[in-house]
């Protein structure tokens, strides 16, 4: 048994503490907000999509991104800055533009979303999904031009959930889509696939983790940095003092990379900043009850309880959380024109929050350069999909254990 500290207090982080929990560790989290889940996890498009985790990076993505950045509704909005963090990220970024890459990094993500998913349903024994408004929705697909359709529907996938539907068939399985049926080419849907609330669920898994026999408390304190002591970490300086364990896990989303660099590690993390509408659902609604994905325009549809949340569009600006109007406003623009009627507009909460991507958008989860510190960083926008398979990884990865698939790729390595 270990004395392990989790540094982050997210819905990675908190995975993290329970599976490492339930492996036979005392565990202390470390939390630099006095509440757990109100960072990237608090408020992002809430879809547990398994089977979907194409990597952003591909063949193609450089032209594309370039147009997207001259169009109204563009998904992808760049500020070049004097800042090499940037720059090598970028660099990563288009060396990862390949269709092999893809592939690679595709099927690696599939085995870790298959993990995932069954990884929550074990969690579903000590946080029932009604707690976090979980549902099984399924997940659809569309796509408005004839090229894109073709090229998804002609990749192969075996897959016994996948369905191709025509734009006929989307309005008529999702009545939400009715105003711009006529603007689809169709869809790819994949039964299985779920939405919920992430913050609620950080919240619930929390309570759940209080409880446990061998966990020794919540640290609410903002780490400063690592201190290391030849190859091991003697502790982490935080606003409250000096915490120290046997063992450490860095989980803190965007803040690990600077904490990682105070003991001289490199993590190839960028913050690529994300948008999200939370709309209330009104009697006479409309609402999607699959969770809907507007693929050329990137952005997400998901009825979660009594809310639609809509998340969309990256705008690679830094560390910068603050609400661009002219981003909400494009964004609501173009909700109200796919989804007019789903939910009172006019009621809108809009929120910014920073995924931490790596260049290829795989996690990073295992070893460090450190004997004693365990990096499960880099999820980017699935961080709520992959959450508890990095989690059930980790704990394996520190118990000794093999991991149930290769973990090429996924490693600081």
């Amino acid at each position: 048994m270990q004395e392990i500290l989790v540094i982050g207090g997210g819905v990675v982080g908190l995975s993290s503490a329970w599976w490492l929990l339930e492996a036979g560790h005392k565990v202390t989290l470390l939390e630099r907000a006095p509440q757990v889940g109100t960072g990237t996890s608090f408020s992002n498009g809430g879809q547990l999509s398994y089977r979907y985790v194409s990597p952003f990076a591909d063949a193609g993505v450089p032209l594309k991104a370039l147009q997207w950045m001259f169009q109204e509704y563009g998904p992808l909005h760049f500020k070049p800055q004097f800042d090499a963090q940037q720059w090598r990220w970028l660099a990563a970024f288009l060396a990862n533009c390949r269709a092999d890459a893809n592939r690679q990094t595709t099927h690696k993500l599939l085995e870790l979303g298959e993990l995932s998913r069954r990884s929550m349903v074990r969690l579903e024994a000590v946080v029932p999904p009604e707690s976090f408004q979980w549902r099984e929705s399924g997940k659809l697909v569309v796509y408005r031009t004839r090229k894109a359709f073709e090229a998804a529907t002609a990749k192969p996938d075996a897959s016994p959930t996948r369905q191709v539907w025509s734009a006929a068939e989307c309005a008529a399985h999702e009545p939400a889509l009715a105003s711009v049926a006529d603007q689809l080419q169709g869809g790819i849907y994949n039964s299985g696939e779920a939405v919920a609330d992430c913050y609620a669920f950080c919240v619930a898994l929390a309570e759940r983790i209080a409880a446990h026999p061998r966990f020794t408390g919540f640290v609410h304190g903002a780490a400063a940095r690592l201190v290391s002591a030849g190859n091991k970490i003697a502790g982490v300086e935080t606003s409250t003092g000096l915490v120290k364990a046997d063992a450490y896990v860095l989980a803190a989303g965007m803040q690990s990379r600077a904490l990682a660099a105070s003991a001289g590690i490199s993590l190839p993390l960028y913050p690529l900043k994300g948008y999200s509408l939370t709309a209330p659902i009104r009697p006479d609604d409309v609402a999607p009850e699959i969770s809907v994905t507007d693929f050329e325009r990137k952005v997400l549809y998901a009825r979660i309880g009594a809310n639609l949340r809509v998340a969309a569009m990256v705008d690679m600006v830094g560390e910068d959380l603050s609400l661009d109007a002219r981003r909400l406003a494009s964004l609501t623009r173009q909700v109200r024109e796919t989804m007019p009627h789903a939910a009172d507009y006019g009621s809108v909460t809009p929120w910014a929050g920073l995924r931490p991507a790596t260049p290829n958008s795989a996690p990073i989860v295992g070893p460090s350069p450190y004997a004693n510190l365990w990096l499960n960083v880099g999820h980017g926008p699935l961080g709520f999909t992959f959450a508890c398979g990095t989690a059930s990884l980790l704990a394996d990865l520190v118990q000794g254990k093999a991991p149930p698939f290769a973990l090429d790729g996924l490693t600081l390595r």
